[in-house]
């Protein structure tokens, strides 16, 4: 839990909490994953969604600069048309993307692994604010385990 100290040390120094990176390319993602034995996480998010900014501001961005977790973090936005590789090397958009993956609501975070597979119940909106850091890290050590046993 030491990722969420670092969102308020992050917050309180005024360094942008709620930024992501982008996904853009998948089988990359999926490749490098692979290389690092490390689940990919997928922030499924939207335009104007409140809920969206307060995972990323208080969770995943804390999550995405502390080297100690071991996840890979990409947010894709399922109301855009955003040029996409999937995890087969095909060209899509984030839209379709989403849809493919039953991503309906948003946020909801997937855990992939490198050839896209599921690794974990996806966690479909903000769910109870209190208790949504322990929802990741099961959900996050359930998708190292399987990946272990892939191996």
């Amino acid at each position: 839990m030491v990722w969420l100290l670092a969102g308020v040390v992050t917050t309180a120094l005024g360094m942008e909490a709620n930024v992501l990176e982008q996904a853009r390319d998948l089988a990359a993602d999926g490749r490098l994953v692979a290389a690092k034995r490390m689940p990919l996480l997928i922030l499924y998010s939207q335009d104007d969604c409140s809920w969206c900014e307060k995972l990323k501001r208080e969770y995943l961005g804390p999550m995405s600069r502390d080297p100690a977790v071991k996840v890979l973090i990409r947010e894709l936005h399922m109301d855009h048309a955003t040029p996409l590789i999937d995890f087969e090397g095909r060209r899509t958009t984030s839209a379709d993307f989403s849809r493919r993956v039953k991503a309906r609501f948003a946020p909801t975070v997937m855990f992939h692994g490198p050839d896209g597979a599921s690794l974990a119940e996806p966690i479909v909106g903000f769910l109870l604010a209190d208790f949504y850091g322990a929802y990741l890290e099961r959900a996050i050590n359930e998708s190292r385990s399987k990946l272990k046993t892939k191996h």
